[in-house]
């Protein structure tokens, strides 16, 4: 039935796909695709919130490309809940998802097949919010019950203009799908995700042939970046989506160059976790109930994304872990104790971090194992030479970072890989440093061993993963006991799970798996590709614009390196340098960052070292060159 944005719905009969949720989930799809429209409002609030004298030029940003004419944004758009909405419906927790008043959810079968012997549900697309929306048998009926009529003849004005923005916005993909100027949109979206029908994927015309029509609904892929190249990758709007970063410090908007210690979170991850404690709060696996299934199906989808990810050839090579020190020390403990033998030999960098030095030291101790170590020149380039003569029938383990975390270096870790394996080694990559930054296809290396943390590539902090060879997996013995990690347990013997379950003793961080994933999805949104074309750019300027400045001397210039610029500054404490910076909003780490050793190859105990991700600008890199300028005139 229409109805206009001055009408309410009543309450509890909100379809589920017009729910805060859903629209939170499409808007923010659909403002990080658009040129522009990040800067378009997202809630009847913001558009309020929006100042007289900026609210003009605003909307001209936003909606330039979208509409002739540029109308002004009206508050009352049906898009938005209604101000008189019973209070306690879930407007003012718009990433809590809202039941919409519908009744009790049917038991799935896939509830009831949860037992010991880890038979997931059936959906192991890894999906979660939006897409378990689009994917949940709906009645398209009742779907559309309620939804707005937005055609050119709708009485209010708002709705008319509504139209004319989804209407220009669609364009392209509407023109594909067959339909006319005279169809909503937004309606005949809701029907085909209702009714699981799509278009004709050749009809539309387009650089990635394989795309949707209404893409943004689609999982996101890395294989097809919608950004071409570094000029136009819209940091704007990606920093709109980071609600960390919109803050003031020290009277001053926040500089976040804190990067390699830990990363800020978007939305999307934020609302993973909000809507699993809200909604889904449950132990997975075993339970046979509603919510053990969907806590169950969303743990596994997580998985499914890191496999996806990183090129696994199967999820169950992906072992939840606490972070990247746990999972080195997860491989030290089964494989090095298991295969480890006196007098062998395990090769690591000097670059590495404490994380993958101390736990192959603890090992070395335990088994008369000796530790060596491959060296860099002065730039804080391996020298693959002196790598490849430490390379002998003694070596049992390589274990590399992928990326510096003190210098910012990136190793040829293939190339290290292929030469590792001509003596039968096996190696591990520590990816903590580099996941965030540049594309890995762990297959692709041949890595035996893939390690990272989830708080560096803006998800969660406690939760990472460890990739292993299957045939590598199936050998270890456990680590630790408990529940899951279990088939069959008596008092004479137990037998153990095959892995992941074999690894993952006890109940384990569900919501923050959840929110990697999240992360891990928009990650693979931006692109990889593009994310590491805008940070070189970025890393180029920043190193530009500190050797600019006298007095200052950068520690680690790789030709080929992520974006950490360490760097000590004459007469001045790292420490002092970092308290100023802190002063005036930015945000840097000082110390020796856990990487001492490679820090004393360079004849320093510690560095200041602004780090850079995604969402920096250059602008905030002049702001950080400008604040030590003004430190050295003190």
């Amino acid at each position: 039935m229409p109805v206009t944005s001055k009408e309410i719905y009543p309450q509890g009969s909100i379809p589920e796909l017009l729910n805060p949720t859903f629209i939170a989930q499409v808007a923010s799809r659909l403002f990080n695709e658009v040129p522009g429209g990040a800067d378009a409002p997202r809630s009847e609030t913001e558009v309020q919130a929006i100042p007289e004298s900026s609210a003009s030029s605003a909307h001209e940003h936003a909606t330039h490309a979208a509409i002739p004419g540029d109308p002004a944004w009206q508050t009352g758009l049906p898009w938005f809940p209604p101000e008189s909405r019973e209070a306690g419906s879930g407007d003012s927790l718009y990433f809590v998802r809202n039941s919409g008043g519908q009744g009790d959810e049917k038991l799935e079968p896939h509830a009831e097949r949860l037992t010991e012997q880890q038979s997931y549900s059936a959906n192991r697309n890894g999906s979660y919010g939006l897409e378990e929306q689009l994917n949940r048998p709906q009645d398209p009926q009742s779907l559309l019950a309620g939804i707005p009529n937005l055609t050119p003849d709708a009485p209010n004005p708002g709705d008319e203009i509504s139209f004319a923005f989804l209407r220009n916005l669609f364009a392209p993909f509407g023109n594909a799908a067959g339909l006319d100027n005279s169809t909503c949109i937004a309606e005949e979206l809701l029907k085909r995700a209702a009714s699981g029908s799509s278009v004709n994927p050749s009809a539309v015309e387009t650089p990635q042939p394989e795309l949707s029509p209404f893409y943004f609904l689609d999982a996101p892929r890395v294989s097809s970046p919608k950004l071409a190249n570094a000029d136009i990758f819209d940091v704007a709007s990606v920093r709109r989506d980071f609600p960390a970063l919109h803050q003031k410090v020290h009277g001053k908007p926040l500089v976040w160059l804190d990067n390699a210690a830990t990363t800020q979170k978007p939305l999307s991850v934020i609302e993973a976790l909000s809507n699993f404690y809200a909604s889904d709060n449950s132990n997975i696996h075993r339970g046979a109930h509603t919510l053990a299934a969907r806590a169950t199906d969303a743990y596994e989808g997580a998985r499914e994304k890191i496999r996806r990810f990183i090129g696994a050839g199967s999820s169950s090579e992906i072992i939840f872990v606490r972070g990247t020190t746990e999972a080195i020390n997860l491989v030290a403990q089964t494989w090095g104790r298991k295969f480890i033998q006196p007098g062998d030999e395990i090769l690591l960098s000097i670059l590495e971090h404490h994380a993958n030095i101390v736990p192959w030291q603890m090992l070395a101790q335990e088994k008369g194992a000796v530790i060596r170590v491959a060296p860099v020149d002065d730039h804080g380039e391996i020298i693959l030479e002196e790598y490849a003569r430490l390379l002998g029938p003694k070596t049992k383990l390589v274990s590399l970072t992928q990326a510096s975390n003190g210098l910012g270096t990136i190793l040829p870790v293939r190339e290290m890989i292929r030469l590792a394996k001509r003596h039968d080694a096996k190696v591990l990559v520590d990816g903590a440093q580099s996941v965030a930054h540049i594309p890995v296809d762990v297959q692709d290396l041949d890595a035996d061993f893939f390690v990272f943390s989830g708080h560096k590539i803006f998800g969660p902090a406690g939760i990472g993963a460890l990739y292993g060879k299957k045939e590598l997996l199936d050998v270890m013995p456990p680590w630790q006991g408990g529940g899951n990690m279990i088939k069959d347990v008596r008092f004479e013997h137990t037998i153990y799970n095959d892995a992941p379950a074999k690894f993952e003793a006890g109940t384990p961080s569900i919501g923050d798996a959840i929110g990697l994933g999240a992360a891990l999805d928009y990650v693979s949104k931006l692109g990889l590709e593009n994310i590491a074309r805008y940070e070189h750019e970025l890393t180029q300027y920043g190193t530009a614009r500190l050797l600019e400045i006298p007095g200052l001397r950068l520690i680690g210039t790789a030709r080929e390196k992520v974006g950490v610029l360490s760097f000590v500054l004459d007469g001045v404490p790292n420490e002092e340098v970092g308290r100023f910076l802190d002063r005036e909003g930015i945000a840097v780490r000082t110390g020796h960052h856990c990487t001492q050793p490679s820090l004393r190859r360079f004849g320093v105990e510690g560095t200041v070292r602004p780090s850079l991700s995604l969402y920096n600008t250059k602008s905030e890199i002049d702001r950080l060159a400008d604040a030590i300028r003004s430190i050295q005139r003190r």
